[in-house]
C-alpha cells in the first residue's frame, strides 16, 4: 500500500513527462543531431560537422532573409510600440465613456489567423482595384495605382502595415495594463509641484511602466524574427526577388521545400542565437539606464 502511494503522484504527472519528453526533449536534441548531418530526406545523414553553419552564414539568401527580417523588426520597435503606447495613454483616459469599446475594436485584429490576415491583405493591395489603392487614389494622390506585392521595393512596406494593423491593439493592451497600476499620489504631487504634461511622463509614467515596455521590446523582437506566415500566405511565397524572405522562410523553404533538414536545422539554431543576442542586448541596455 504504501508502494502504491509514493509512486501515485507520478501517475498523475506522467501524461505532462510523457509529452514533455516526445515534443520537445526529443526533438530539442534530434534538432542538435541534424545540425551537423547533410541529409536529403529524414533518413539519409552523412555528418559534415560545422559545414552546414558555414553554407547558411555564406549564403546570399540568408543574407537577403537576415535583412528582410531585421528591418521587420526595427519598424515593429520604432513603429509599432510608440503608437501602442499612444493610443495606451489615449484610452487610460478616466474621461472617455466608449473606451472600452475603442481597447475592444483595436485589441480585434490580433484575434484574426495571420494566415486568414495574409490572404485578406492580398486582395486589399490589388492593383487598381485593391481598396487601399482606391483608398490612397481617393484620398492622397489621384490616379495612383501602386503593384504593392509585386514590386519589390513596395513588398516591405506592405508587410509592416499589415503587421501595424494586427499588432499595435495587442501590444496597446500591455501598456495599458501598465499605465493603470502607475501610482497616482506620484502624478498628483508632480502636477502641484508645477510639472506639465511631458515631465509627468518622463519623470513618473516612463519608469512605472519600464518593466512592461522592456519585456513587449523583448517579445516584439522575438515575434519579428519567428515572422513567416502572413509574408507566405499573403505573397504566395516569397515575393518578387525574395523581398519578402524571412529568416524562418529561409528555414522552411530550405528543410522543406528541397529536403534539406540538417541545413534547415543549422539555420534553426542560428535563428535561436540572433534571438538570443538581440534580447541579452536589450535587456543590458534595459540594467544601463536603469543605473543611470
Amino acid at each position: 500500500m504504501k508502494k502504491l502511494t509514493s509512486r501515485t503522484p507520478w501517475f498523475f504527472i506522467s501524461p505532462y513527462l510523457i509529452l514533455t519528453v516526445f515534443f520537445f526533449i526529443y526533438p530539442f536534441l534530434d534538432a542538435i543531431f541534424l545540425a551537423f548531418h547533410q541529409t536529403n530526406g529524414p533518413k539519409s545523414k552523412i555528418f559534415v560537422g560545422w559545414k552546414n553553419f558555414a553554407f547558411v552564414l555564406s549564403d546570399s539568401d540568408f543574407h537577403t532573409a537576415f535583412w528582410n527580417t531585421t528591418i521587420y523588426a526595427l519598424a515593429s520597435l520604432c513603429l509599432q510600440l510608440p503608437l501602442s503606447l499612444g493610443l495606451a495613454l489615449l484610452l487610460n483616459s478616466k474621461k472617455d465613456r466608449l473606451k472600452e469599446v475603442f481597447r475592444l475594436i483595436l485589441f480585434s485584429p490580433h484575434l484574426v489567423g495571420q494566415v486568414f490576415v495574409g490572404i485578406i491583405f492580398s486582395l486589399l493591395f490589388m492593383p487598381r482595384h485593391g481598396l487601399f489603392n482606391r483608398f490612397l487614389q481617393k484620398m492622397i494622390f489621384w490616379g495612383l495605382d501602386q503593384e504593392w506585392l509585386s514590386n519589390p521595393s513596395l513588398v516591405m512596406p506592405a508587410l509592416i502595415i499589415v503587421s501595424m494593423w494586427m499588432y499595435v491593439g495587442f501590444n496597446m493592451i500591455y501598456f495599458l495594463a501598465a499605465l493603470q497600476n502607475v501610482d497616482q499620489e506620484l502624478t498628483e504631487a508632480a502636477l502641484i509641484d508645477g510639472a506639465n504634461s511631458w515631465q509627468r511622463f518622463w519623470a513618473v509614467t516612463v519608469p512605472a511602466i519600464k518593466p512592461v515596455a522592456i519585456f513587449v521590446v523583448i517579445m516584439s523582437t522575438i515575434g519579428s524574427y519567428q515572422l513567416f506566415e502572413m509574408p507566405y500566405s499573403m505573397l504566395q511565397g516569397y515575393g518578387p526577388k525574395d523581398a519578402g524572405l524571412t529568416i524562418v522562410g529561409y528555414l522552411y523553404r530550405t528543410a522543406f521545400e528541397t529536403g534539406d533538414l540538417g541545413t534547415g536545422a543549422a539555420i534553426g539554431w542560428i535563428l535561436a542565437l540572433i534571438i538570443f543576442v538581440f534580447s541579452m542586448a536589450q535587456m543590458a541596455i534595459a540594467r544601463s539606464v536603469e543605473t543611470e
